[in-house]
């Protein structure tokens, strides 16, 4: 019980606190060199000012030194910078891996419950509805047509038709072949309507 191993997130938030200390230590380290170098230019100025040039010389030195050791600490904070970043990566692809995993056993578990052919019967019986209520649709629609289809509005339009054939020296009895009126016409022709209409509300049934 003691001696539990760690799981992989806590060795990856481990690393993570290294790296950033180790980050916070070269910045220190950094900065306590960039002052010692500010000193030992002050030096240097102030010894040549004296003449004392062989003390120059040697600063020079510790200068050149100590520039390179900064280099050096901004270099290993790089790559200890891209090593977190590398860790973040892994941690982001685990995580992505996680959610990947519960998704797809969740899709499992629904393609199970799914009952595939109950499907394609509702999906059948939706069509089939649909079907039959555009049909209901189209036959209530013809109907309100021939509701609003006035006996004062056939016999306007009787008027006009026989007025035209009229003025172009056709008659009517002449036009229809029998001396059956328009009017007695369109009458069968409604009465035929009426007669498609209610066939076709018998076969809905």
């Amino acid at each position: 019980m003691g001696n539990k191993q760690p799981t992989p997130e806590e060795r990856m938030r481990e690393a993570k606190r290294l790296i950033n200390r180790g980050v916070r230590e070269l910045d220190r380290e950094r900065t306590r060199l960039q002052n010692e170098e500010k000193k030992i230019i002050a030096e240097i100025k102030t010894l040549a000012k004296k003449g004392q040039i062989a003390p120059c010389k040697t600063l020079a030195k510790d200068l050149v030194r100590s520039r390179r050791y900064v280099t050096k600490f901004y270099e290993m904070k790089s790559k200890l910078q891209g090593v977190g970043l590398q860790l973040q990566t892994v941690k982001s692809t685990h995580a992505m891996a996680q959610a990947l995993k519960g998704v797809t056993s969740s899709m499992k578990a629904f393609n199970k419950t799914m009952n595939n052919q109950e499907l394609n019967n509702i999906m059948k019986e939706f069509m089939r509805e649909s079907e039959r209520m555009g049909i209901t649709e189209e036959m209530m629609g013809d109907a309100i047509d021939m509701a609003l289809d006035q006996e004062g509005d056939l016999e306007a339009s009787d008027q006009v038709v026989n007025q035209v054939l009229s003025e172009i020296g056709i008659e009517v009895t002449d036009q229809i072949g029998d001396g059956v009126p328009i009017g007695g016409i369109r009458e069968e022709k409604k009465e035929n309507q009426i007669d498609d209409l209610q066939a076709r509300f018998n076969n809905l049934r």
